[in-house]
């Protein structure tokens, strides 16, 4: 059994780790309330965005532009997302699995790739591979990012798909289902693919447009990967405060369930020594009446 001094130390340790718990719970709380507002915008806008893109890609034949052309897969570009710091359960090993599957699928096929990685963990893991291209990093997003902030990422893929740098692009990320459900995905940027739009079942209306229809969708479909990117971005942001709160919770919860042990063993420990000094009076008594 453990000495007095040693458990008032445990459990004034153990307290003090409790404190910091319960703020950084308290922290990702509240940062989650404002990031799951910016959520619930940016998945009304990605919706409206697939929509308006279904829409123009049932008027004119798309396969033939470039962003919608299918080619051999030479190269593929990822994008991870993950945060800066850890504590938050297993937000960034869910997306670092997902995306160590994939490379493992594409060495095997023989398809090279590239990595673009938001957030340090992510950034750290790669570096540490051989036989992929780290082509950027970048720090972990504010709360609220906006859309200048994913700006370079964008021009990066559009510009790198056009000039034939990589054959397809896909996100990484962890989507907001709820506070204590989050699901790690995949999915694909580029190119742009019809049977991923669902239809709504209206019937498409004549519309002129100018310079061109092809111009037009391009724009669109250009404004739909920001959208995406922009919402994986959100999405995952929202997902680490949901993660990192319930994590520090279940720390605070198991903190407070070892001050109680330890407070028990102390306890016990006391009353071993107050026993024990009771006996060692009552035989020094004795020996003196003997």
């Amino acid at each position: 059994m453990a000495s007095t001094i040693i458990l008032k130390r445990r459990i004034k340790s153990i307290r003090n780790t409790r404190q910091i718990t319960k703020a950084m719970e308290l922290v990702s709380a509240s940062k989650l309330r404002k990031a799951s507002v910016h959520s619930l915008k940016s998945s009304e806008y990605y919706n409206l965005s697939l929509e308006l893109l279904h829409t123009l890609s049932n008027i004119t034949e798309v396969e033939r532009l470039e962003m919608f052309a299918t080619r051999t897969v030479k190269t593929k570009l990822y994008i991870v997302i993950t945060s800066n710091s850890g504590l938050a359960g297993s937000y960034n090993s869910n997306t670092i699995k997902i995306l160590t599957k994939n490379l493992s699928e594409d060495q095997a096929k023989h398809i090279s790739t590239k990595v673009i990685t938001i957030g340090n963990k992510a950034a750290q893991f790669v570096k540490r591979l051989s036989g992929h291209e780290l082509i950027a990093t970048y720090p972990a997003f504010s709360n609220e990012p906006n859309a200048n902030d994913i700006r370079p990422i964008l021009n990066t893929i559009i510009s790198g798909y056009k000039e034939k740098e990589f054959d397809e692009v896909s996100l990484i990320f962890t989507e907001f289902i709820s506070t204590i459900k989050q699901n790690a995905k995949v999915v694909s940027l580029l190119p742009i693919k019809k049977d991923q739009f669902e239809s709504n079942g209206k019937v498409t209306a004549a519309y002129n447009f100018e310079p061109s229809i092809e111009s037009v969708i391009e724009e669109i479909a250009t404004r739909l990967i920001e959208a995406q990117l922009y919402h994986g971005v959100v999405e995952s942001i929202t997902s680490e405060h949901a993660m990192r709160m319930v994590a520090m919770k279940n720390a605070t919860d198991n903190a407070k369930d070892l001050i109680e042990d330890y407070t028990l063993e102390l306890n016990t420990a006391r009353q071993a020594v107050i026993t024990q000094e009771l006996a060692e009076i009552s035989g020094g008594v004795e020996a003196l009446n003997a």
